[in-house]
């Protein structure tokens, strides 16, 4: 049954069937092959799979990440980051990096930020002197922090899917892996910048013109803060915080900036409801497999397995990440994280390893395979966004995978990194 599993969904990926269906399909076999099962557990499994009160978040998330994008805030976001260093060397660089830890406390979606900052960041990085490639390479890289830093859309899939974890101890474990890797990028530009002499673009803002810039994007600034605020005080649950965002995004964009109209509602929901459809049905076609394999003890024999060849839990981390990153060339974060995390997570529990630290270790992983050929996703919207080749994008991104992968291992065996936050506030023992 594994070879026909494993087997079976990797034809159907390699043929280039929608990874939904393939999951689906290789499910809907599994029950014809076994003859146990009536397929008619196959309708019940996908409705249970999403009839979670939980997953209620994705779509708000979502509508709230497509509203602040439309309301046009980033022009405010760019302009307070460059006040803050755009001055320095590789300012234009640095000031990429932040924009994208900024907003990924908005969007929660690394597509996002390179969908709705991307084209300003690499025009404004080329008028200040760099080559385009570079540009667009910094902002691929800076959009891996956009499911890392709360509110994240992939931590509520994560949790659910996990069982083990709570969104908000996600939410506040992933800060500092957020910050750690918009330190390493930082430094990256740094280098280059330095080596290839690129020009400084501007003078020190004074301290007035930090507060004015501050000022104008504070509205945006404030939205991962009362979502955090909120759940760690107890007011409102993660899943209705999410329901908050939206209501936040709405004021800010038709009252405060204005720039949102009545009339872009429609789209908007529209958008929103196509991509809460994608997400969905893969989470269905996922939970039927999932199902499937807890059936035939699949997870259980891959656990046995490890705990036989791995002689303790660091090797077991090692190979846990050369997994990942294998997986996150092959497949896009969400599919990867459905069929793996079921798989993993118990072996991880097993060799005592903090549940939420092993969160963190797979979301950060797979975040990188956002911007790793031939799947990564942030790749081709990159290219797309900045108008360059593949090819010219991949020479100048090396730098920035190899930081990132460097964080992770980082992350991965000093658990304090990610357990520190939770702990403060009183998420862990």
């Amino acid at each position: 049954m594994k070879t026909f599993i494993f087997g079976g969904l990797a034809l159907l990926v390699f043929i280039g069937v929608p990874l939904s269906f393939a999951l689906g399909i290789i499910a809907t076999g599994g029950f014809l092959v076994l003859q146990k099962f009536p397929l008619l557990l196959v309708a019940q499994r996908l409705f249970t799979g999403i009839d979670v009160f939980a997953f209620m978040a994705i779509p708000f998330f979502i509508l709230a990440g497509n509203l602040m994008t439309r309301s046009k805030i980033t022009e405010g976001l760019v302009n307070f980051c460059n006040d803050l260093v755009g001055h320095m060397k590789a300012g234009l660089a640095h000031v990429n990096v932040l924009n994208s830890m900024f907003f990924a406390g908005i969007s929660g979606s690394a597509a996002a930020d390179v969908a709705g900052l991307g084209g300003i960041e690499i025009d404004m990085m080329e008028e200040g002197g760099y080559d385009r490639p570079f540009a667009s390479a910094v902002t691929a890289a800076s959009s891996v922090v956009g499911p890392i830093i709360p509110p994240s859309i992939v931590m509520v899939i994560y949790a659910i899917t996990a069982g083990n974890v709570s969104v908000a101890s996600l939410f506040l474990g992933g800060f500092i892996p957020g910050l750690l890797l918009c330190l390493s990028m930082m430094i990256v530009n740094y280098l280059v910048a330095r080596r290839r002499h690129y020009p400084v673009s501007g003078r020190r803002s004074t301290l007035k013109e930090v507060a004015v810039s501050f000022i104008r994007s504070l509205p945006a600034l404030l939205m991962p803060l009362i979502i955090l605020g909120g759940i760690i005080s107890g007011i409102f649950t993660a899943t209705e915080a999410s329901a908050i965002a939206v209501a936040y995004a709405l004021v800010v964009g038709l009252a405060f900036f204005r720039t949102l109209k009545w009339s872009d509602l429609p789209e908007i929901f529209l958008e929103t409801a196509r991509t809460t459809g994608s997400v969905y049905l893969l989470i269905a076609a996922a939970s039927v497999l999932t199902w499937l394999l807890t059936t035939q003890q699949i997870p259980q024999q891959i656990a046995d397995l490890f705990i036989q060849h791995a002689a303790n839990k660091y090797v077991f981390l090692l190979s846990t990440n050369i997994i990942l990153l294998i997986a996150g060339c092959l497949l896009d974060l969400t599919p990867a994280m459905l069929i793996l995390v079921p798989i993993l997570s118990p072996v991880a529990t097993s060799f005592g390893i903090h549940p939420l630290h092993f969160g963190l270790v797979v979301v950060v992983n797979l975040c990188i395979g956002l911007i790793t050929p031939p799947i990564g996703t942030c790749l081709f919207l990159t290219c797309n966004v900045g108008r360059i080749r593949m090819s010219e994008l991949l020479k100048e991104l090396w730098p920035y995978l190899v930081a990132e992968v460097s964080v992770l291992f980082l992350i991965t065996y000093v658990p304090e990194i990610v357990l520190f936050v939770p702990r403060l506030f009183g998420y862990l023992n």
